[in-house]
Order: C-alpha cells, then sequence, then structure tokens
C-alpha cells in the first residue's frame, strides 16, 4: 500500500469514527443504550479510542473489523426503539459479514437478534446516589456517574458529604474534581454555585454537604430519598459503624469501598454479586487487591483446582503514608513513601475467601508499597491440582479475557514492552501479563497489573448497580 493510500484509509476511518459520535452519544442519552464493541465501551469515546476499539477485534476474531463495517449497525441501532441495554455492534458485525456480503438485511437482522431490548419497558425509577467522603475513589466515582449523566441514567449522583466547610473548601472540591496528577482532567466543565453549596459537573447538580458523622444529615431536605450511600472513608468498616448511615433519614442502603469486619458481605463484581440480596442494605466492595485477584483465581480454579498458594502484591503508595518520614501509627508506612519500598501487611488473600469460599484458608499474602502514584502488580504464585504449561495455561486466560462471563473484570496482554504507566485508567479488574507467566507440572506464577484507583471503582459501580437492582440486559448474548 502506497504512503497515500495509507493516510487515505486512516482519514476513512477517522470519519467514521466522527459520524459514530453522536449517535452512540444519542442512545445513551435518550434510550439507556450503551454500545459497545467486544466489551470496549464507547461511550464518551474519543474518535481515536474508537478506532483502537475496533483494532482489538483481532484479538477475538483473528481478524479486523473495519468502522466502516460495524458503522452500519450502529445506524440501524439508532432507527429502532431499543432501551436500557448494553449492546455489542462488534459480535453483532463479525457474526452478520460472516454470511452476508452486503447491508441489504442489516436492519431486520438487527431488529431479531436485539427482540428482547425493542420496546423494553423502561419502568425501572433512577436512584439516588451519595458519596459519603470525596478522596481518590470518591472523585473517580464521581467521574464514572457523571460520565454516564443522561435522561435515561438510572444511578444519579445526587450528593457528596464531607467534613470540614472552611472558607473556599468548595471551590477546592470542585478543582479536584477538574484536574487529577494521574488520571488526567476531567472530561467536561465543572461549575461552582457558591449560593446552593453544590458542584454542577457536566449538567449534574451535586449538593455539598458538611457533616462530622454519618448519622448527621437529612437527606431528605436536599429532595434525596431511598439513597444508596458510598462510604469511601474508610472509617466505618464493621455493621455498628456503617448502620449509622441508616439512621440518617434519606439513606436505605450502604457500600463500603474497602473490606468489611464482621458478617458483612464482601462482593467482588463478576464473581459473587449473585450473593446480593434485596435484603441486605449494608454490603462491602471488598478491596483493589481483592478485586484484581480474584476474577483470576476463580479462573484458575474453575480449569486447574488451586491446591494453596501466596499473593504479593506490589502496590502503589496511597495517602495512608507519609511523604516524608513522620509519626504513623502503622508499622514502617511513617516512612517516606516516594522514597521507599515499603513491606506491609495486606488483608486481599484471605478475603478472596469471601467471595470464592473454595480457597479459604489456601491463601497467604503480604505487600509492599512502592514510589509510584497509581497501577499495581499482584504476583500470585499457586500449586495446582492438575498440571499445566506456560502456553496452555496463556492460551485458558486469554481465551477467559476474550470469551468468558469474566471478560469485563479480566484483560490480558501479550505485550513484552507494557509498564505499569501504560495501565492507567484500566477499567478492568485485573490485566494478565503473559509473558511474565511462569508454568510448570503443577506449578504456576501469574502476574497481573491493576489500576488500584480507576479500575477499582468500575468495579465498585457494578456493584452499586447490583444492589439497587439496576443490572443491565447485554444483547448478543
Amino acid at each position: 500500500m502506497s504512503a497515500d493510500k495509507h493516510l487515505q484509509s486512516w482519514q476513512e476511518r477517522f470519519e467514521m469514527a466522527e459520524a459514530m459520535q453522536p449517535l452512540l452519544g444519542k442512545l445513551y442519552r435518550n434510550q439507556g443504550v450503551e454500545v459497545v464493541v467486544y466489551g470496549k465501551p464507547l461511550l464518551n469515546a474519543s474518535t481515536i479510542e474508537i478506532i483502537k476499539a475496533h483494532r482489538l477485534v483481532r484479538r477475538h476474531v483473528g481478524e479486523k473489523l473495519r468502522l466502516r463495517e460495524s458503522f452500519p449497525f450502529v445506524q440501524a441501532l439508532s432507527k429502532l426503539a431499543v432501551k436500557q441495554c448494553k449492546v455489542d455492534i462488534g459480535k453483532l458485525a463479525v457474526n452478520y459479514w460472516r454470511d452476508h456480503t452486503d447491508v441489504s438485511e442489516i436492519e431486520n437482522y438487527m431488529a431479531k437478534e436485539l427482540a428482547d431490548a425493542i420496546d423494553h419497558a423502561d419502568d425501572v425509577a433512577p436512584r439516588d446516589v451519595v458519596l459519603y467522603g470525596f478522596g481518590r475513589i470518591g472523585r473517580l466515582l464521581a467521574r464514572l456517574l457523571i460520565e454516564r449523566t443522561g435522561r435515561s441514567n438510572k444511578l444519579r449522583l445526587r450528593a457528596i458529604v464531607l467534613r470540614g466547610g472552611k472558607k473556599g473548601d468548595l471551590e477546592k472540591r470542585a478543582s479536584l474534581l477538574r484536574r487529577d496528577s494521574v488520571h488526567g482532567p476531567f472530561n467536561g466543565s465543572v461549575e461552582v454555585d457558591e449560593e446552593n453549596n453544590a458542584i454542577i459537573a457536566n449538567g449534574t447538580y451535586i449538593q455539598v454537604i458538611y457533616a462530622n458523622s454519618p448519622d448527621e444529615v437529612d437527606y431528605t431536605k436536599y429532595d434525596i430519598s431511598d439513597a444508596l450511600v458510598v462510604d469511601n472513608t474508610g472509617i466505618w468498616k464493621d455493621e455498628g459503624g456503617l448502620g449509622l448511615h441508616l439512621k440518617s433519614p434519606g439513606a436505605s442502603k450502604v457500600l463500603l469501598t474497602a473490606p468489611a469486619k464482621g458478617a458483612i458481605k464482601n462482593i467482588v463484581y463478576g464473581v459473587n454479586e449473585g450473593d446480593i440480596t434485596p435484603e441486605d442494605i449494608i454490603v462491602s466492595a471488598a478491596s483493589c487487591t481483592t478485586n484484581a485477584i480474584t476474577p483470576v483465581l476463580k479462573a484458575v480454579n474453575d480449569k486447574y483446582g488451586i491446591e494453596n498458594g501466596h499473593v504479593e502484591t506490589i502496590h502503589s503508595y496511597t495517602n495512608d503514608q507519609n511523604l516524608i518520614d513522620n509519626y504513623h501509627t502503622a508499622d514502617r508506612r511513617g516512612r517516606s513513601a516516594p522514597l521507599n519500598m515499603v513491606i506491609t501487611e495486606t488483608g486481599a488473600a484471605k478475603a478472596v475467601a469471601k467471595a470464592l469460599p473454595v480457597l479459604a484458608g489456601k491463601l497467604t499474602g503480604n505487600a509492599i508499597r512502592v514510589p509510584t502514584p497509581n497501577v499495581s502488580m499482584a504476583i500470585i504464585s499457586m500449586n495446582l491440582n492438575a498440571e499445566t504449561s506456560k502456553d496452555e495455561l496463556n492460551e485458558y486466560l486469554k481465551d477467559t479475557a476474550l470469551q468468558s462471563p469474566l471478560q469485563n473484570q479480566i484483560d490480558y496482554t501479550d505485550s513484552t514492552e507494557i509498564v505499569s504507566s501504560d495501565l492507567v485508567g484500566s477499567r478492568y479488574a485485573g490485566v494478565i501479563d503473559s509473558q511474565a507467566t511462569i508454568a510448570e507440572g503443577k506449578r504456576a506464577i501469574l502476574y497481573v497489573w491493576y489500576d488500584n484507583e480507576f479500575g477499582y471503582s468500575c468495579q465498585v459501580v457494578g456493584v452499586m448497580q447490583t444492589m439497587l437492582g439496576l443490572t443491565t440486559l447485554s444483547l448478543p448474548a
């Protein structure tokens, strides 16, 4: 192909992606339809991200999907009365072009494949969400909730609750939402309503409430009712402490973004969210590390069986550590986080058993905090019940990441050049680094990357949706 043809091909793809964007936006805002390509979300995606999503189709089916081949499916989708579902146009297009050579039957094909979602009764009322705390996870949850703003959105961020309230606090909170040193600028506009003590982000009106205790707030004063309160402070971790939220009028359920103590269910979305019942009013989304390793451990255990193992977490530093040496109640965490590797404990390995009881008592774990601000790695060393090899294990995990029910939790890379900063913004719970896999006989070691902030926050949103009964129909099945 000549240089001009390469440029012409790129121009065609770019223009097709640009033409897709308004259709994708209207489908979500007006009909609650989220479009994906083999699981890769296109909601609010840039033209480049749309092009990349199409290129990744080769990983799934061995051949690329051209935008000119998928664009007619987006057009057809926009003409159908489809509501409140997730539609994978990548799978639809690939399946169609295997048996067809022209576009004449696409609309009929789409109507048949999406019949379950056409004129789907939209009788689920939107639910209110309150973020109690607005730190690293709180602000990323806000970004994820705001990106879904629209008339059809069922998960509505209504308020954030903070301690303090000093002069200038509101603008500083808004500024932290606008700009992030790790995840970059907020995708949109953020305004401050000083008079009413609120932040307005992409049209989402977020009431800012100041309180020193979970039971001090009357949410009904702000027209908030039956709300899910997401506690991301990490201060209260047992039923007694988290139960204080339920004493506040307008709050009906609580989700903790940290491992819980006692009998509270620890949920890893994609693994055991089916354990959540309508009667569960306090639930934990476990930890970032537990979310990263549990789906992978489940996949391995399902095929090979795990006799025992050890998880070593190489974890980026967090706000719980000191920038420079200073007093800290925990061992070693008082030493400068940006200057040291710091050995510390983690309960992630034991917490796996709460989500995956079959592994109870089989895992040990430890952690090393390292001088990076985000993205961590779990090294999972296992003794298996069946023999395998590096190639066999990698092939199985690749198929799991692409085709299984865990495809939204597990990603897979065969890059020989990937490093931690490449994974910033990953929406997966964990990403298997296949080049580092070690397997021989019944012994296996896996290296799993994870964005301990953003990837975990995506998992939390999944738990939120499950708690509120807002599960989405995914098509094709």
